[in-house]
């Protein structure tokens, strides 16, 4: 959606071009898009839009608003909308329903009247031009669009409580990679030189580990070896740092699959169910707490297990996880592939209200895969997620020296 904003904003007759709607919000799945555009000439945007190649439909065409289903099955409404308005109709159709009801009704005690064309006194517009100047005149501070859903962000925003929530450039590393080692379609080497490309300072080669029989898991021999290979690696490669790692499978009863001597050897272990999904909720919950308090075991990966519109999360007690987490010093991941998105945004402010640290993962298979990661600082945003939140953010070293603190601490546990 993206690529099409652009194409339209590159259009002569067009001053603005926005996307508006959950998409705005970064929900994790949305139904539709809302796109909102400034024009001196809106018939002639029109006419592009519904001649898009993305277009296999077009449902309605009129001069200032227009409908149409793409190819790839998204529904897109796209209104042009006066420059003094622009503010107030990007704030409604951004939404969310329960955030525009909520303002609708502070408005209303103020004496005033909000809209999609602005905040009026009587018959006079007295803010719409930008979105800031809508919520400064109702006595809020600006709400970035990932909060907007009517659960405590409005009142947060009067009461100058709002986080400064993690920016879409503060990552510094990616800890869950996969290579041609297991189940990725890359090197090693590939993958480092891509993450360097895109600006990434460090990345955890985190291969499947051996009860994962189809991925070509690594036992401990193949482990050791690849250890040797990053080591090798690390002595020519400028610019990246590669750290070694695992993505280590809890069996059944809580226990990993790798020996705690060669986990040991690992800059960063990751734990992770990949099986027996169906256990009760006491037996998962108690399966992975036992998993987390393994001296070695660094992050959970992809906590709750869930596949977007495929597979359900399993049944498991995140607010002991979060819990165990916070006593243990196990880090949580947000695992930013666009299928997973996994911690949800309400578990991760939990994990962020308990003081429990997060870092953010592409679940990387592939090196164009790095790219999916402002889909979990968009999900990390959404839960309420400070930059000192996610441990991530940190240089190298430091984000090192907070994963020996947290064996330490298991040791003694």
């Amino acid at each position: 959606m993206e690529d099409v904003r652009a194409r339209l904003a590159a259009l002569p007759e067009v001053e603005r071009v926005e996307i508006a709607g959950s998409l705005r919000r970064r929900k994790e799945t949305v139904g539709d898009a809302d796109l909102l555009a400034i024009s001196r000439r809106p018939e002639r945007v029109m006419e592009v839009f519904v001649s898009l190649p993305e277009v296999e439909h077009v449902y309605e065409k009129g001069e200032t608003r227009s409908r149409v289903k793409f190819r790839n099955g998204l529904d897109v409404d796209l209104r042009v909308v006066p420059r003094e308005s622009f503010g107030a109709a990007l704030q409604y159709f951004t939404g969310s329903k329960e955030h525009n009801i909520a303002l609708r009704r502070i408005a209303e005690r103020m004496g005033l009247k909000l809209n999609e064309y602005g905040l009026f006194r009587g018959e006079r517009r007295i803010a719409g031009r930008t979105e800031e100047e809508v919520y400064e005149a109702l006595g809020l501070a600006y709400i970035p669009p990932e909060l907007r859903e009517d659960r405590g962000e409005i009142e947060a925003a009067r009461e100058g409580r709002l986080p400064r929530l993690i920016e879409y450039g503060d990552l510094r590393g990616d800890l869950q990679v996969q290579t041609n080692w297991t189940d990725g379609a890359n090197s090693i080497e590939e993958m480092a030189r891509e993450a360097k490309r895109l600006g990434l300072q460090y990345i955890a080669i985190t291969d499947h580990t051996r009860s994962l029989a189809m991925t070509r898991g690594s036992d401990e021999a193949k482990l050791l070896e690849q250890i040797a290979e990053i080591r090798r690696l690390n002595r020519t490669l400028t610019g990246i740092r590669l750290l070694t790692g695992a993505e280590v499978n809890i069996r059944k009863d809580g226990t990993l699959d790798i020996r705690d001597d060669v986990l040991a050897q690992l800059d960063v272990v990751g734990i992770a169910v990949h099986s027996h999904f169906n256990m009760s909720r006491q037996e998962m919950t108690e399966r992975i707490a036992r998993a987390m308090r393994n001296p070695h075991a660094d992050i959970l990966f992809h906590p709750t297990g869930r596949v977007l519109l495929k597979r359900e999360p399993y049944d498991v007690d995140i607010d002991e996880i979060i819990r165990v987490a916070r006593e243990t010093g196990t880090i949580l991941e947000i695992d930013a592939y666009p299928e997973r998105l996994d911690l949800k945004d309400e578990h991760i402010r939990k994990a962020v209200e308990a003081g429990v640290k997060l870092v953010i993962d592409s679940d990387a298979h592939h090196v164009g895969h790095f790219r999916v990661l402002h889909y979990g600082i968009a999900q990390a945003r959404r839960g309420w997620a400070r930059r000192e939140d996610i441990l991530n953010t940190l240089p190298c070293e430091e984000f090192l020296a907070h994963l020996k603190d947290g064996r330490k601490r298991r040791r003694r546990a």
